[in-house]
């Protein structure tokens, strides 16, 4: 018999999401959205009682390879049900400030020029659409 339930854990929310505050600025954005495809999967298998699945165990290494430099402070505040980040600090930052500001030397690590070959060549395959629909 199976039974459906609501539950309420604000402390698990709370730490959850600051371990997500913390996952963002220590982890690097792509490895963040492919931790994110596979976890339905993974909660699926736990779920379905697989949990000594080999395919269970593959997502487990890379969700703890993903977490290896996932460490520092959060500060956060609660007010009327809301969690609210006051700041973040981590070692392991992946923020560098001449790259987020684009000032200073940035350009050693960013020439907004670099930009054009990049739109040119992701447009590419949004042009090959078009034509392809133009002609019916």
């Amino acid at each position: 018999m199976k039974s459906r339930g609501v539950y309420e854990t604000p402390g698990g929310a709370i730490l959850f999401d600051a371990h997500r505050i913390m996952e963002s600025l220590t982890m690097d954005r792509e490895v963040m959205h492919i931790r994110d495809s596979l976890i339905p999967k993974y909660a699926e298998l736990v779920y379905n009682g697989f949990w000594f699945a080999p395919e269970r165990e593959s997502i487990q290494a890379l969700v703890t390879e993903s977490q290896k430099n996932v460490s520092g402070e959060v500060r956060l505040k609660l007010y009327k049900g809301n969690i609210i980040s006051a700041g973040v600090k981590s070692d392991s930052s992946l923020y560098n400030e001449d790259i987020a500001t684009m000032e200073g030397g940035a350009e050693e690590a960013y020439n907004q020029d670099d930009a054009t070959g990049f739109i040119r060549l992701n447009g590419l395959r949004l042009k090959t659409y078009s034509r392809s629909q133009s002609s019916k």
